[in-house]
C-alpha cells in the first residue's frame, strides 16, 4: 500500500473546474507578458502613490482621489522620467562618439600620471582598446534602449502602467481581499506572506531606490557645478550603481576626479573627490533615517535580483527582482514551516511589539501600507 498523501480535496471533487481554472490562469499569464514589465511598474507606482490615495479619499470619491493620483503621477513622475532618459541615452551616444573620433585628450592625462610618478602608455592602450570602450558604452545605451523599447511600445505601455495604477488606487484593497478568499491558504499564512512582501516592497523601494536616487541627486548637482560634460547620464549611471553593494557611486566621481584634475582644475579635481566621498558615506545616514536596520535584503539577494530582474522584467526588474528573490525565500519559509512545525534555522524569535521590526512606514503610515490595495504588489 502506498503511503503517498492523498491528494486535496478541491483535485478530487471537482478536477474539471480545477482544470478550467488551471487554463484560464495560465492564458491569463500569457496575455499579460508582452507587457508585464508595465503591469508590474503600475503595481509598484500603486504601492507607493496608495497613501496619498487614502488621504484623498478622505475628501473625495475614490474614483476622482484616482484620478488625481494618476494625473499627479503622470505630470511629477513619468514625464519627467522619461525626458531624463531620453536626455541620457542621447549624451551617452554622444560620449561614444567623441571616443570614437579620438576627441578625448589622452595626452593630458598622461602628463598628469607623469608629474605623480605613474609612467603609463595610456595612449598605445587607449589606441588598442579604444574600440572596445566604445562599443561597451555603446551596448549599455542600446540595452537601455531596447528596456524602454520603441516610441510606439512605450507609449501603449506607459497607458497600461496608468490603467493598472488606477485600478489598484480604486480597487486594490478589493483585489487583495479577494486574492486572500481565492488562495488556498490558511489565513494566518496569508497575513505573514502579505506582511513579510509589504515590508520587501518597502525596503526595495525606499530602501534601495530612494536612497540611490537621493545620492545620484547629489552627485548629480556636483558635477553640474563641476562643469563635468554629460551631467544627466553620469547621474542616471550613478543611480544604477548606486543600487549595487560594494559599488556606489565611486564608479562616477572617481573618473570625474581625474578628468577634471587632467584637465588642468586640481582644485575642482579635490573638491570633486571630497563632495564625492561624502554622497558616498551618505549612505550610511541615509538608509538607516529612511528604512532603519533590516535584514529583508542581504548583497547576494540584491545584485542577484537587479540583475536578473533587468533580463526578465525590463526596467522595473529594478525594483521587483530584489522582491521576487526575497519572497520566494519567504514563501519556502512558510512552507517549511507549515510541513516541520518549526521556524528556520538562525530565526530570531517573535517580538510581541509588531513594530519592532517593522522596515516600512510606522505607526498610522503602517497601517494603511499593511492594508494598501496597491497591489499589493504582493500579488
Amino acid at each position: 500500500m502506498s503511503d503517498s498523501p492523498d491528494p486535496p480535496d478541491w483535485i478530487v471533487e471537482q478536477p474539471g473546474l480545477t482544470a478550467v481554472a488551471l487554463l484560464s490562469g495560465l492564458l491569463a499569464l500569457f496575455v499579460l507578458l508582452p507587457y508585464l514589465q508595465y503591469v508590474l511598474f503600475g503595481v509598484v507606482l500603486a504601492y507607493i502613490m496608495f497613501p496619498v490615495q487614502e488621504r484623498l479619499e478622505r475628501y473625495v470619491r475614490p474614483t476622482f482621489a484616482a484620478i488625481g493620483v494618476v494625473i499627479a503621477t503622470l505630470v511629477v513622475v513619468l514625464i519627467p522620467l522619461v525626458y531624463i532618459l531620453s536626455v541620457a541615452v542621447g549624451q551617452s551616444l554622444r560620449v561614444v562618439r567623441s571616443i570614437r573620433q579620438g576627441a578625448v585628450d589622452i595626452e593630458t592625462i598622461e602628463e598628469v600620471l607623469e608629474t605623480n610618478g605613474y609612467a603609463v602608455d595610456l595612449i598605445d592602450l587607449y589606441e588598442s582598446n579604444q574600440g572596445r570602450i566604445a562599443t561597451a558604452i555603446q551596448e549599455v545605451t542600446s540595452g537601455a534602449i531596447d528596456i524602454l523599447g520603441t516610441l510606439p511600445n512605450l507609449f501603449i505601455g506607459l497607458t497600461v502602467t496608468l490603467f493598472v495604477l488606477f485600478a489598484l488606487l480604486r480597487d486594490g484593497k478589493e483585489l487583495v481581499a479577494w486574492f486572500q478568499w481565492v488562495l488556498p491558504i490558511d489565513d494566518e499564512i496569508l497575513m505573514e506572506l502579505r506582511t513579510g512582501l509589504d515590508r520587501l516592497m518597502w525596503a526595495s523601494v525606499v530602501g534601495n531606490v530612494a536612497v540611490a536616487g537621493i545620492q545620484a541627486g547629489m552627485l548629480g548637482v556636483g558635477l553640474a557645478i563641476a562643469g563635468v560634460p554629460a551631467v544627466v547620464f553620469l547621474t542616471v549611471a550613478t543611480f544604477v550603481l548606486t543600487l549595487l553593494p560594494l559599488v556606489g557611486a565611486f564608479g562616477i566621481w572617481i573618473p570625474a576626479a581625474v578628468y577634471l584634475v587632467a584637465i588642468g582644475r586640481p582644485t575642482a579635481g579635490g573638491a570633486m573627490a571630497l563632495y564625492g566621498l561624502l554622497v558616498t558615506f551618505s549612505d550610511s545616514y541615509l538608509r538607516p533615517a529612511l528604512i532603519g536596520r533590516t535584514s529583508a535584503f542581504n548583497s547576494a539577494t540584491v545584485v542577484v535580483g537587479i540583475f536578473g530582474g533587468l533580463v526578465v522584467f525590463g526596467a522595473v526588474g529594478l525594483f521587483i527582482g530584489p522582491v521576487v528573490l526575497g519572497g520566494a525565500k519567504l514563501a519556502f519559509d512558510c512552507f517549511a514551516r507549515v510541513q516541520t512545525g518549526d521556524p528556520p534555522p538562525g530565526a530570531a524569535p517573535e517580538s510581541e511589539d509588531p513594530d519592532a521590526d517593522t522596515v516600512g512606514p510606522t505607526d498610522e503610515t503602517e497601517s494603511t501600507t499593511d492594508s494598501d490595495g496597491d497591489g499589493d504588489a504582493d500579488s
